[in-house]
């Protein structure tokens, strides 16, 4: 370890650093996808430029810290697997979670979620999501009650994709809301799309951080109608749990499911790309339907292989584009010394699209999942890692993979055009969930 200084960009690299990497991730919605920035982005190849442009400076700079010349600010860019994985497994100290741009970000919509408390607050709350969670357990112990709601909506909206003969994601959204509606408020806010739609609302404005006032009104409005639901506690849902879970002063309960609200829309948008690359690779997908065989999805079931498809689907585009972490110390590092307040920037689509690092970069590999791969690389973060961890991990790929066992159980689905994931072919670095289209029929 050394104190000198990290390693400092150019003004060109910077400015290169901005146009390449930070505007591209910041015009596609940090907080709320735009399908127009999306769109745009995958045309002029946004990613394979912020993964290539990272690569130029690692060969440049060392693969050190990387220190942005901002003025007023430290940014640091990690350009080495292993810094991300110090800074990941040191948080929340000397590495705080809850960065200046994410509060100012998530302050539109949760001001008291997890992600952005402060040291005295985060230790209760996190308790508390892990708690209603199940945070490690890859079938909830609520399952039994989740199910049969995953299984409905899946099933229903499969069943009209194969009598038109098509699917996309204007057809899987609303039965993925809805059941993850279901899963976290109980069945009466099935058909409540107006809380979705203040809290789409209030995600737009969290794009844009502290650059957009707080509508205190229109939270106030999303807040009054997710405390109905919560009110109710329906049992067999999520909402159930948070009455019944016992909570520390100060944790405020309802004041967490804004986030497991939010988060269940990039995990819909992992859940279709990952029937994307299952449609496009027979031999994987008939290694699913294998492990479907004689199994009763509306029970209950650890389905190994479809989890590790979803993983492996945030893998190759990550729902997460960066990931911070302020500095609340000096520490020494190989490349240089960071100061206290100094930002890490972890941009997890370098990372987890570095060929130089990751063998399998631009392969569908979900067997890095289940033989022990993905594990031993440092590189790889789809859900974070460390004490901040995401505590839905378990919860999403459960969910995404009985969403997607209802579906290729009863249809069998075709990518259109078929060679956007060409199994011969890499990869593409971005994948627009949006433009996705599928023909389906009704399987024998």
């Amino acid at each position: 370890m050394t104190s000198a200084p990290p390693a400092q960009a150019s003004a060109a690299d910077t400015v290169r650093a901005a146009t390449d990497v930070l505007v591209p991730i910041l015009a596609q919605g940090v907080i709320a996808r735009r399908p127009a920035a999306v769109r745009l982005a995958g045309r002029v190849g946004a990613d394979r430029r912020t993964v290539r442009f990272l690569q130029r400076m690692r060969d440049r700079y060392g693969d050190g810290p990387l220190r942005l010349r901002v003025p007023g600010r430290s940014f640091y860019l990690l350009l080495a697997p292993r810094d991300v994985a110090r800074v990941l497994a040191g948080s929340p100290d000397p590495f705080a979670l809850d960065a200046v741009e994410k509060r100012a970000a998530l302050r539109h919509f949760q001001p008291h979620g997890v992600l952005i408390s402060p040291p005295e607050s985060r230790p209760a709350r996190r308790g508390f999501n892990e708690a209603v969670l199940d945070t490690g357990a890859p079938v909830h112990h609520l399952a039994g009650s989740l199910v049969g709601k995953i299984e409905q909506e899946a099933r229903q909206a499969g069943a009209a994709a194969a009598r038109r003969g098509a699917f996309g994601w204007d057809d899987f959204a609303p039965a993925w809301r809805r059941a993850m509606r279901r899963v976290l408020l109980g069945d009466g806010a099935r058909d409540d799309t107006e809380l979705t739609r203040l809290l789409e609302k209030l995600r737009r404005d969290a794009n844009w951080a502290y650059a957009k006032p707080a509508r205190t009104a229109l939270r106030h409005r999303f807040d009054r109608r997710l405390a109905g639901h919560l009110d109710r506690a329906e049992p067999g849902s999520l909402a159930g749990l948070v009455a019944g879970t016992p909570a520390a002063p100060g944790t405020d309960p309802a004041g967490q499911v804004p986030h497991w609200l939010f988060a269940s829309d990039p995990a819909g948008m992992a859940t279709v790309r990952a029937l994307a690359l299952l449609a496009s690779h027979d031999g994987i997908a008939a290694r699913v339907r294998a492990e479907l065989a004689d199994r009763d999805l509306t029970e209950p079931q650890d389905l190994p292989l479809l989890r590790a498809c979803v993983l492996e689907s945030v893998r190759l585009w990550p729902t997460t584009a960066v990931v911070l972490r302020d500095s609340t110390s000096r520490t020494g590092w190989d490349g240089g010394a960071l100061p206290a307040a100094g930002t890490a920037l972890i941009i997890s689509s370098f990372f987890h699209r570095d060929e130089r690092t990751v063998p399998q970069a631009h392969r569908f590999d979900p067997d890095a999942w289940l033989d022990g791969r993905a594990a031993r690389s440092e590189a790889l973060v789809p859900f974070s890692a460390g004490p901040g961890t995401c505590p839905a991990r378990e919860l999403v790929l459960y969910s995404a993979s009985t969403f997607l066992a209802v579906l290729l159980r009863d249809q069998d689905f075709r990518l259109r055009p078929f060679r956007r994931l060409d199994p011969a072919r890499p990869l593409p670095y971005g994948l627009n969930p949006f433009a996705l289209r599928f023909t389906a029929c009704a399987r024998d």
